[in-house]
C-alpha cells in the first residue's frame, strides 16, 4: 500500500535532467541507479560517503564527488530513459548488501541487514502481519478497542485490518490526526525530515516540503484514513473514561464519554492505548497564572480569535513549540517579550522551511526506487549517527557543558553554528548559548529564524525569572511589572503522567496510575504487569531524542502488538501477562542506560524527566536494539492466561 503516484517513464531532456540532478540529494541517487539498472559498478569507492561526516550536506560529499556523481547519474538516467525506462529485476540479497554497504558509507552493517531491508520496504510491506485471524482462529470472536486516532492510533488500525481482527477506533476529537488536529498554532510543523516522517506502507515521493507545516501533515494521515478504509471504524468526539479488566472472563470494558456527556461501555478482548504522550497541555504553575486580565492560551489550544496585531504580547516559554509560533507573532504584534528559563541548543537545518525542488521532485517521482532509497538515507544517517554524541564518560573531567568527546564535539559544533547568528548582538550571546551538555533536552530544529526575530527592535529577550501573574502582565523576582495584552504558553505537555486522565483497572482491581505512583514503566513500553492484553503506544520509555522517528517506533510496537494478539489467538488463550520478573529486568536496564547518558546525568531542566528524576520517556539503546525486541513475542516472557 502506497500514497505515492506511480512511477512514469523518464521524459525529460538531457538539459531537463542535468538541472534536476543540481538539486538531487546524492548520496541516495547512486544507490537508487545501482538498484534500477542492475550495475553495481556505479558504486564506485571513490564516490562513497563518509560515515563520520553523513549529518552534513549531502551526506559530507566534496564538491569534486559531487561533480562526478552528477556526471555519472545524468549518463545513466538517459541511457535508462533511452532503453524505455525499464527497471532491472530487483537486486539479490548479497546485491542488495553491496549497495546496502555503500550507502552506509563503509560501515559494519551485518548486525543491521535485516532491519535495514524491512526500512527499505522495496517491493513488500515486510511490517505487515504475516497471518490472518481466518486462518488462526476462524470460529473465535476477538475484538479490539484502540484509543485514539492519532499517528499511532492509525498504524494499528491499519494492521489490525490487515489481519483481520474486529476493531473500533475512540478519539475524544472531531477528526483523526491527534497532535496534528490539536497543535494549529502559527508555524506548526514536524522536525523530522517529512519523506521519512511518515509510514513505512504509505510513503510519498511529492512532499511539497522538506518539513511539513502542520496542514500537511494533518492531511496526509486523513488521507490514510480514508484510503484504507479506516474512517467507518472510528468514534469520533468519543472519549474513554476509564477500562476495567475483568478477572473472571478475562475482558476488559471500556466506559466512554460523548461529546453530549452521554455515558456507554464497550467490551473489548484487547485495549491498545494510542494516546500518546504529547497530548496534555503543561501550563506554568506560576502564582496569579489566573488573575490576567486579557487573553492567554497555550500553544496547543491556541485562539485563533484573539487578533495580535499591534498588541503587547508576552510568551513563557522557549521549547519546540516557541520556537516555532513566536518568530512569526514577532511580525505582527507591537512588542513581544519572550521570557527564558533554559536557552536551547540548536541543530542547523537551513532548508527546514523550503519547499523541495522541482528537479528534486520529479526525480523523486520517476526514478524508480529513488524515493525508497532517498527515505532509507534519512533514516539510515539519523539512526545512529549522533547517539554516541550523547553517550557519558565516566572519565569526564566536568560534566557540566559536556558529558564526553563525543558530546564536547557536538557542543562545539552547535556553538559554532549559533555564535555567527550574534555577532553584531553580543549581549544576546551569555543568554543564547546554553552551558549545558547537548541532548540534555530535546534540541531545536532551527534555520536562523530564532536569531532573526531576536534582532527585531519589538523583541525582547528576559532571562530574569518569573515571580507571578498579575492582572496587568507578569512581574519578575526584580519585582519590574512587564505589561501585557495577550500571554501566551509555550511551555510543552504533560509527558510523565502517562494516560491521563483515564483511569485504567487491572488484575485484582489495581489500578495503574496507583502502581505507578507517579513514574510510568513498561516493558518495551507495551505491556505491564497485572494488566492483560492491554498495549500501550508511545508508552514510557519509547521516545526517541537524537535518533530516529517517533512513526518508526509505532510501527515496530504495532507489529509486537500484532504478534502477542496472534500468540493469543493461535494458543486458544484468553490473553497473556507480561511477567513481573521480566518487566522489572528491563526496566533495570533502560535506567542504568539511561544514566549513561546526557539527558540522565544532567540536571538541566528537561521533560525527559518524571517528578522523582527519573528518566520516563526516553529509549536509550541503539534503534537496534528496539528492533530486535519487538519483531516477535517471546512466550516465556508472558503468563498465559
Amino acid at each position: 500500500m502506497t500514497l505515492a503516484r506511480p512511477i512514469e517513464p523518464i521524459t525529460a531532456s538531457d538539459g531537463e535532467l542535468r538541472d534536476a540532478l543540481e538539486v538531487a540529494d546524492l548520496p541516495a541517487l547512486l544507490p537508487a541507479l545501482a538498484h534500477v539498472t542492475g550495475d553495481l559498478g556505479l558504486l564506485r569507492e571513490e564516490l562513497r560517503v563518509d560515515a563520520t561526516l553523513m549529518g552534513e550536506d549531502q551526506g559530507g560529499l566534496t564538491p569534486e564527488q559531487q561533480g562526478a556523481i552528477r556526471a555519472l547519474a545524468l549518463e545513466t538516467l538517459i541511457a535508462f530513459r533511452d532503453g524505455g525506462s525499464v527497471a532491472a529485476p530487483m537486486p539479490t540479497g548479497p546485491d542488495l548488501r553491496v549497495i546496502l554497504q555503500f550507502m552506509a558509507g563503509g560501515l559494519d552493517i551485518d548486525d543491521y541487514l535485516p532491519m535495514m531491508r524491512e526500512e527499505l520496504a522495496l517491493d513488500s510491506d515486510l511490517r505487515a502481519p504475516h497471518w490472518h485471524k481466518d486462518d488462526v482462529a476462524p470460529d473465535r470472536p476477538f475484538e479490539v478497542v484502540v484509543i485514539g486516532a492519532g499517528m499511532s492510533g492509525i498504524v494499528a488500525a491499519y494492521r489490525l485490518a490487515e489481519a483481520g481482527v474486529s476493531y473500533v477506533v475512540l478519539d475524544k476529537n472531531a477528526d483523526v490526526g491527534g497532535t496534528w488536529l490539536e497543535n494549529s498554532y502559527p508555524g506548526c510543523r514536524v522536525d523530522i525530515p517529512n519523506h521519512y516522517y511518515s509510514y513505512s506502507f504509505a510513503q510519498r515521493a511529492d512532499w511539497p516540503l522538506y518539513y511539513s507545516p502542520r496542514s500537511e501533515l494533518y492531511a496526509y494521515f486523513r488521507r490514510c484514513v480514508d484510503e484504507f478504509g479506516i474512517r467507518p471504524n472510528i468514534r469520533f468526539d468519543t472519549e474513554v473514561s476509564s477500562v476495567e479488566y475483568d478477572d473472571a472472563t478475562a475482558r476488559w470494558t471500556v466506559c466512554t464519554v460523548d461529546a453530549d456527556g452521554n455515558e456507554r461501555t464497550i467490551e473489548a478482548d484487547a485495549v491498545i492505548s494510542a494516546v500518546g504522550q504529547l497530548n496534555r497541555p503543561q501550563l506554568p504553575q506560576i502564582e496569579g497564572r489566573e488573575s490576567f486580565a486579557g487573553p492567554a492560551f497555550h500553544s496547543a489550544r491556541w485562539d485563533h480569535d484573539v487578533d495580535l496585531s499591534g498588541k503587547r504580547v508576552g510568551v513563557i516559554g522557549t521549547g519546540c513549540s516557541a520556537a516555532q509560533f513566536a518568530p512569526l507573532v514577532a511580525e505582527e504584534v507591537g512588542h513581544l517579550e519572550i521570557f527564558q528559563r533554559t536557552p536551547n541548543w540548536q541543530f542547523p537545518v537551513p532548508h527546514y522551511r523550503h519547499e523541495v525542488p522541482q528537479g528534486f521532485q520529479y526525480l523523486l517521482q520517476h526514478v524508480p526506487y529513488y524515493r525508497q532509497w532517498y527515505r532509507f538515507w534519512l533514516f539510515w544517517k539519523s539512526a545512529e549517527l549522533l547517539r554516541p554524541m550523547a553517550e557519558v564518560d565516566p572519565e569526564w573531567p566536568d560534566m557540566s557543558t559536556s558529558v564526553g568527546e563525543g558530546n564536547d564535539l557536538l557542543r562545539q559544533m552547535l556553538t559554532e553554528a549559533m555564535l555567527p547568528q550574534y555577532e553584531d548582538r553580543p549581549d544576546l550571546i551569555p543568554k543564547v548559548i546554553p552551558q549545558y551538555p547537548p541532548a540534555s533536552k530535546r534540541i531545536i530544529v532551527d534555520d536562523g529564524s530564532w536569531a532573526e526575530m531576536l534582532h527585531r527592535d519589538n523583541v525582547t529577550l528576559t532571562t530574569t525569572g518569573i515571580d507571578r501573574i498579575v492582572p496587568e502582565g507578569v512581574v519578575t523576582v526584580d519585582g519590574e511589572l512587564h505589561e501585557f495584552d495577550v500571554l501566551l504558553y509555550g511551555t510543552g505537555f504533560q509527558p510523565s503522567k502517562f494516560l491521563t486522565p483515564m483511569k485504567v483497572v487491572g488484575r485484582g482491581g489495581v489500578e495503574l496510575h496507583e502502581r505507578w505512583a507517579g513514574d510510568a514503566r513498561a516493558y518495551l513500553g507495551v505491556t505491564v504487569p497485572g494488566f492483560p492484553n492491554f498495549f500501550m503506544l508511545y508508552g514510557p520509555n519509547t521516545n526517541i531524542v537524537v535518533n530516529g522517528s517517533i512513526i518508526w517506533f509505532s510501527e515496530c510496537e504495532v507489529r509486537y502488538v500484532m504478534d502477542c494478539i496472534r500468540h493469543v489467538l493461535a494458543g486458544r488463550h484468553r490473553a497473556l501477562d507480561v511477567r513481573e520478573e521480566v518487566h522489572d529486568r528491563f526496566n533495570e536496564e533502560v535506567d542504568a542506560e539511561n544514566l549513561r547518558m546526557a539527558w540522565g546525568v544532567s540536571t538541566v531542566n528537561s521533560w525527559y524527566k518524571s517528578d522523582s528524576g527519573r528518566v520516563a520517556q526516553n529509549w536509550p539503546f541503539p534503534l537496534l536494539d528496539y528492533w530486535t525486541r519487538t519483531r516477535e513475542v517471546d512466550p516465556s516472557e508472558y503468563e498465559l492466561l
